[in-house]
């Protein structure tokens, strides 16, 4: 099976400006592509996860990565399907997060010699004259055509789309043009939301090499021919981004997010979207994955556990993924290891005559943010102690009930938030 295929059979392509010729390339020939990532924050996130997993499957087929850093494009932002304009960054905070993702992004591309390329646009951007740039670049596009792309819509219909943002596209098309004069790369991919970016950097390469091929009488060389693809967004069956938490979104950072928490999120997926992550975000062959697309229900959850595990490996190493899996187990058996899972620390003064409440467990370790809220929550029989449903709100434990289990309690808010509670 070609990478082509690979990647279609795991639902991963969206769009393509060539399917015959893309698909030739990745079959049968070895490329350069290359695949954006700019640096908002200090940590890639579970929606560059898909990104990250495209390009792995590319490497592994032999084609050579990319990996661009947008430095340049960061001092802007992608207005796509944002409904205001971007917090404007500073230089030296874009430089750090580039230099996280670089580490992040390391644990599933291999950058040795030859293998794969970093690259950080600020190298040909911040120093570019926009005199030159508007009569090189930006006379290959017209206003109109922008206005009608789907990354400017949303800020359109609002009325707030600056032309700072307008240039983002011109930029990003740029991109493509440097790194194909530069590096031989013939095609840009990206998720599904990046299409008219895409469309608009495979359009400039090919009429920049068609104007000089004008003025210069040669013929416009195979390397200007470019292609772009981009791959299906991480959402949920019906149709709403993944990765997001009560506590907001789903880091690969593991201080942002702990392991046993990114454990925790994929282990939660629901019924209906298990399959299709595990094609996604795992290198499970589909082979296996076909025989687990024949389970339902209750048998579904080991398929979660097999998708929980697998992901938490690629990101945060396989002994990581061992210690989340057994924190899991920990809380619906006895005799497993608890030492991994999150924890908040009670002491002696916490409790009133050597006993505290079970409103008060819940508010002082920000399970809920107030008695009422939590009493809410136990009236609904939303709180579990040591999986025991708590059916009364003048529930009081004392220092016994945290000595019969080693000087913790576990308690669970829900169905997806527990925590170690441990009596200092």
């Amino acid at each position: 099976m070609g990478v082509y295929e690979e990647l279609k059979g795991r639902g991963m392509i969206a769009q393509l400006t060539n399917e015959e010729e893309v698909k030739d390339i990745l079959n049968n020939r070895k490329v350069k592509f290359y695949i954006g990532f700019d640096p908002t924050a200090d940590s890639l996130h579970v929606g560059h996860f898909v990104q990250i997993m495209v390009m792995a499957h590319m490497q592994r087929a032999g084609h050579t990565p990319i990996a661009l850093f947008g430095g340049g494009t960061g001092m802007i932002g992608d207005p796509s399907g944002k409904t205001d304009m971007r917090k404007m960054l500073t230089k030296e905070g874009i430089d750090h997060n580039i230099e996280c993702f670089k580490k992040q992004m390391s644990r599933l591309i291999d950058f040795s010699e030859g293998k794969a390329i970093m690259v950080n646009n600020a190298d040909w951007l911040l120093d570019l004259n926009y005199i030159n740039f508007i009569r090189e670049v930006g006379v290959h596009f017209t206003v109109s055509k922008m206005l009608a792309a789907e990354c400017y819509k949303q800020r359109m219909e609002r009325g707030g789309l600056t032309f700072f943002e307008m240039n983002y596209m011109l930029m990003q098309s740029y991109d493509f043009y440097i790194l194909n004069q530069k590096y031989g790369c013939r095609l840009e991919l990206g998720g599904d939301d990046q299409w008219s970016n895409i469309i608009g950097g495979v359009e400039l390469t090919r009429r920049i090499a068609a104007k000089k091929s004008e003025e210069t009488g040669t013929p416009v060389p195979e390397s200007a021919e470019v292609y772009g693809m981009t791959f299906t967004l991480l959402t949920t069956s019906e149709g709403k981004k993944m990765g997001k938490t009560e506590k907001g979104a789903v880091w690969l950072d593991p201080e942002k997010t702990s392991p046993y928490e990114f454990y925790q999120y994929w282990r939660n997926v629901d019924d209906a979207d298990v399959i299709r992550c595990m094609k996604i975000l795992t290198f499970v062959p589909l082979e296996e994955i076909a025989e687990y697309e024949k389970l339902e229900g209750s048998e579904l959850n080991k398929v979660k556990e097999r998708l929980a595990y697998e992901v938490t490996k690629l990101i945060h190493g396989e002994e990581e993924a061992e210690k989340a899996q057994q924190a899991a187990k920990a809380l619906f058996g006895a005799g497993n290891d608890a030492s991994n899972m999150p924890s908040a620390d009670l002491s002696a003064d916490d409790m009133r005559d050597g006993e505290i409440s079970v409103l008060d467990i819940l508010v002082k370790t920000n399970l809920c943010p107030s008695k009422s809220e939590a009493k809410r929550l136990i009236i609904q029989g939303g709180v579990l102690v040591n999986n025991e449903k708590v059916t009364d709100i003048a529930l009081k434990l004392t220092k016994s009930d945290f000595d019969k289990n080693d000087g913790y309690v576990v308690i669970k808010k829900g169905k997806k938030s527990f925590l170690r509670v441990n009596l200092k």
